[in-house]
């Protein structure tokens, strides 16, 4: 118990993904110190929804009206003929307040430098010892998100000599989501079969295939995918996330910015919880457990350690589907003085006692039990396509609201 109290007051900063609109605010509700977000085009995740130019000052307006930080991801490998673009996206981000910009191509340094910005070298750099870390804080950087092929112990002693040389710049590592055949994600597998570069955040993740492999003499053929071999385990840190608080890392990352909100509501709470109940001393055996039975009902992989506790052994592993969310209906109205949502059946049914889960642009992906319905003011116990339903909730939605069912996975 002791050991805790001694990291009551430095608890590191939380860093969530968010993809779009209710990924954002699922991650504030959810209890991140700051979000992570890209803009379109130029991000090392293409395909998430991500955010216009011009939203900029939105979202970082929104981040710091409830006390969070906005970092700008602009982590790709950059060309010529876009060093005007990069140009402006850098001014916008001055301009607009964004608090860092995550990156690690020279050139988007180099500008970002000359603009004032704070930076935040990515992952991608790959930087595993100290000697790196000095050489790029020189350079301006003020946080280092070190390689994911670095051990709890390796950690350490960087982390040890960047406060006994008093270096101003922090360490930060992932704690939880998708691991890259790679590792550190500078692959070129989805490049060479597609043309699709990893590197400019257009990876298809051919590596998370099932492969028939035929032999030479083309008599026989084998299917490999029972262990998915390139297809990595979601890093999952929760059951030892206390000796990363107390290894002094300043700054934990979530990867998420491709998942869906439910997955940053989950996630970011679980890990909130996970940190505050550490710094009072109260991060139980019981409590790991429950926040990790938590985290396996969203999307994920399956979990691995990744490279904390040294080479892993168990890095092949394919969806883990727990949990299926199926679109519902829509929000018409809600209201306030009774705390009552009406929802259009759109799809499927509603039948009382069941999980909901509702999100909006501006409202966070939340999770409600439906145990009180009524349609045209008498209670019901089932709702059928097509009508308009009255549930009780909790929690604040809004008209246009999307409603899914979420149900335990049956494979049967």
């Amino acid at each position: 118990m002791e050991r805790n109290l001694n990291f009551q007051n430095k608890k590191p900063e939380l860093v969530s993904p968010a993809g779009d609109w209710p990924s954002l605010q699922s991650a504030i509700k959810a209890g991140a110190d700051a979000v992570y977000f890209g803009i379109k085009d130029l991000n090392m995740r293409y395909a998430a929804s991500n955010f216009d130019l011009f939203e900029v000052k939105k979202i970082i307006d929104l981040l710091h009206e409830n006390g969070k930080k906005g970092y700008l991801a602009l982590n790709i490998i950059v060309y010529n003929n876009e060093l005007d673009k990069i140009r402006k996206i850098l001014e916008r981000a001055r301009d607009d307040g964004v608090d860092a910009v995550i990156l690690w191509d020279m050139a988007v340094m180099s500008i970002a430098r000359e603009l004032g910005l704070k930076m935040h070298l990515s992952t991608q750099a790959s930087v595993s010892n100290v000697s790196a870390l000095k050489f790029y804080a020189s350079c301006g950087i003020e946080r280092v998100i070190l390689a994911r092929e670095c051990t709890l112990h390796e950690i350490k002693n960087i982390v040890s000599q960047v406060k006994k040389e008093s270096l101003r710049c922090s360490v930060e590592t992932f704690i939880h989501g998708s691991m890259c055949a790679s590792v550190s994600g500078r692959c070129f597998l989805s490049h060479q079969v597609f043309d699709k570069s990893a590197n400019r955040g257009k990876c298809i993740q051919p590596c998370r295939r099932e492969y028939t492999i035929i032999d030479s003499e083309n008599e026989c053929s084998y299917v490999l995918g029972k262990d998915y071999v390139l297809s990595a385990k979601d890093l999952c840190t929760i059951d030892f996330i206390d000796k990363l608080i107390e290894a002094g890392i300043e700054a934990f990352k979530i990867e998420g910015r491709m998942r869906a909100a439910e997955y940053v509501t989950t996630v970011t709470s679980a890990y909130r919880k996970a940190i505050d109940a550490h710094a009072k001393g109260q991060f139980t055996k019981e409590l790991k457990e429950s926040l990790k039975r938590n985290l396996d009902k969203v999307h994920n992989r399956s979990f691995t350690n990744g490279f904390y506790f040294g080479k892993p052994d168990d890095l092949g592993g394919r969806v883990q589907k727990r949990y299926e969310k199926i679109y519902l209906g829509d929000v018409v109205n809600f209201y306030n003085k009774v705390g009552v949502a009406e929802i259009l059946i759109r799809n499927e049914s509603l039948s009382a006692g069941e999980e909901v889960l509702i999100m909006g642009k501006t409202t966070p992906a939340t999770f409600a039990m439906a145990r009180e319905m009524q349609i045209e003011h008498k209670n019901v116990e089932f709702a059928k396509k097509g009508s308009a339903v009255g549930v009780k909730l909790p929690f604040k939605v809004r008209p246009h609201d999307k409603v899914f069912l979420w149900r335990q996975y049956n494979e049967n």
